[in-house]
């Protein structure tokens, strides 16, 4: 069963645009909540400063990123390998590329994930694009399945491994209704 992503339900305003002074709080995340996927502060940094729309941070009890995303437009069949530099965003893209997401524990379980996920749908669909695409990795193959999103094949070996060795390759249609 998947979870319904309704592009036109309520957000909770609790994302907001990760700012340069985020970045620190957001490295700690993601090295706490991604051991086996590591990378450098200035490539995360890079993808902030190339699509602001995509990078956003969900504020704890005290203000202070409590979980991130990072995300960015870009092509299917060739998404970036883990710690690599895009240098700049494609010319032509066919989805919205969600690169990392993470939310402390102590977050969960109050609806940020869909919150994010109708934002980059948004997001997604501002920019023409009618996929979101993703590479679950580090065990999270059951939790995006769980979120309609499906295995796709075509992406090159290298790109996949970099992910590490269960890393798959996965996309989710957005539709033009709002029972996705």
């Amino acid at each position: 069963m998947t979870q319904p992503i309704s592009p036109s339900g309520p957000l909770s305003g609790a994302w907001r645009p990760m700012g340069a002074r985020d970045l620190p709080a957001v490295m700690a995340l993601a090295t706490a909540m991604h051991p086996d996927c590591p990378e450098r502060a200035d490539v995360l940094d890079e993808r902030r400063r190339l699509c602001p729309a995509g990078c956003l941070v969900l504020p704890d009890a005290w203000g202070k990123p409590g979980g991130y995303v990072l995300s960015h437009p870009w092509r299917m069949d060739r998404p970036p390998a883990l710690d690599t530099y895009l240098r700049r965003l494609p010319p032509r893209v066919d989805c919205w590329y969600l690169h990392d997401i993470a939310i402390s524990p102590a977050l969960r379980g109050r609806g940020a994930m869909h919150d994010a996920l109708r934002i980059l749908t948004r997001r997604a669909r501002d920019h023409g694009v009618g996929w979101m695409a993703l590479m679950a990795a580090e065990g999270a193959r059951p939790v995006w399945a769980h979120m309609g999103f499906e295995p796709m094949t075509g992406v090159p070996a290298d790109i996949t491994a970099s992910y590490g060795a269960d890393a798959c390759p996965m996309r989710r249609a957005l539709f033009t209704t709002t029972n996705i």
